[in-house]
């Protein structure tokens, strides 16, 4: 087993309303701030809400919602320049991963006086980042508790991970009731991602008794999210659950490290656009047949968490009926079960294969992978 060296450096405040709270949390930090948002709060009519918080508290704030490439160089650097221009205390990034991750970048290199790409090709920073408080509006964020960043150089739309300094999220507001405006697809998207990255994290090389215990707690709550509670003590909402199971399951990610699922949905949005949730789903039964292969112990154990299968259900066959069951979720909104329906060709994804070798996450995976392994995987999903 791996050694444990894990620290959680963002307060946590999770539960319905917390967002009302804004403008008294961040207060402690400054009274100036630049606020990265996913322009499909303002379509929700969310934005308003949320911005009155810090008004009614006197706190001075600009909007930044020009996120339509991603978290690309581009996009990072003309946020950096307007965060400066503004002469901000700190730096709030609400929505999905691209203002997440975009407003953890802007946080980590406002005082640096180098270039991005500078960083990009591996310097790392040298200055006290901004305080960055992350608000997010999906249910997994696996990055956001971790110094790494996962952005796209703009020069080549290629995936880079970059490791910034510890303590750049000083606080994680995770409101459900701002998750409750995703559709039923997202919804089933997020939450078998979310399945992806707890397998990922339970099977890496990294993983240790705490991140298990995360990770294990997670999918239990998950299960009630997607599939109901087995008794009738627990009454929760289901927007509460599965924000309360992306929370714990992306912190036990933070403890031990995502997978192939994670790094490819990734490598490939970052080239092609393409949903990485979707993508992630797509690719989760693959990876289940393949780790069965060599830790079928561990699926086992994980299978009978999420209730995938009955309890008496023991090796292979547990395996099986866990694979069966993603499918399954799959076919019930009947999203896309190959890469080829996502209209790329198998020639197109040889190349983020190729560019997630470059990134040390992938020394993480449960067995080693060469190049040509991690495109014969690809094609058994294509």
């Amino acid at each position: 087993m791996a050694d444990l060296a894990f620290r959680i450096n963002p307060n946590i405040i999770l539960g319905s309303y917390t967002i009302s709270r804004l403008g008294s949390q961040v207060h402690e930090w400054g009274s100036r701030f630049m606020v990265i948002m996913d322009p499909m709060l303002n379509e929700a009519k969310l934005a308003s809400q949320i911005m009155q918080s810090l008004i009614d508290r006197k706190i001075e704030s600009f909007v930044f919602a020009e996120l339509a490439e991603g978290p690309t160089t581009k996009v990072i650097e003309h946020a950096l320049s307007l965060a400066k221009e503004g002469h901000v205390h700190g730096i709030i990034a609400i929505g999905g991963d691209k203002a997440i991750q975009v407003g953890r970048a802007v946080a980590a290199y406002y005082n640096e006086v180098h270039d991005l790409y500078t960083f990009i090709d591996g310097a790392l920073p040298t200055t006290n980042p901004l305080p960055c408080i992350c608000i997010p509006t999906t249910y997994r964020s696996p990055f956001m508790f971790t110094p790494n960043i996962p952005i796209i150089d703009s020069r080549s739309h290629q995936l880079k991970i970059l490791t910034v300094q510890g303590g750049v999220c000083k606080l994680v507001l995770a409101d459900p009731n701002l998750m409750i405006t995703l559709t039923d697809n997202q919804k089933a998207t997020l939450s078998i991602d979310l399945i992806s990255i707890a397998l990922e994290a339970y099977l890496s090389q990294k993983a240790n008794f705490f991140s298990d215990m995360f990770i294990e707690k997670g999918l239990e709550i998950l299960s009630y999210g997607l599939d109901g509670s087995p008794t009738l003590d627990i009454t929760t909402p289901e927007e509460v659950l599965l924000a309360q199971a992306g929370c714990l399951i992306s912190l036990g990610a933070a403890a031990s490290s995502v997978g192939i699922g994670t790094l490819l949905s990734l490598s490939i949005y970052s080239r092609y656009h393409k949903s990485k949730s979707l993508i992630s789903s797509i690719l989760l039964p693959f990876q289940l047949e393949d780790v069965a292969k060599f830790k079928l112990a561990k699926v086992e154990t994980l299978a009978h968490i999420l209730r995938a299968c009955p309890p008496e259900t023991q090796g292979e066959e547990a395996a099986q009926q866990f694979t069966e069951y993603v499918r399954q979720k799959l076919a019930k909104v009947s999203l896309p079960t190959r890469l080829k329906d996502l209209n790329l060709t198998i020639e197109q994804l040889s190349l983020p294969v190729e560019d997630i070798k470059s990134v040390d996450l992938v020394n993480n995976l449960p067995r080693s992978m060469t190049t040509d392994e991690l495109f014969d995987f690809v094609k058994l999903a294509y």
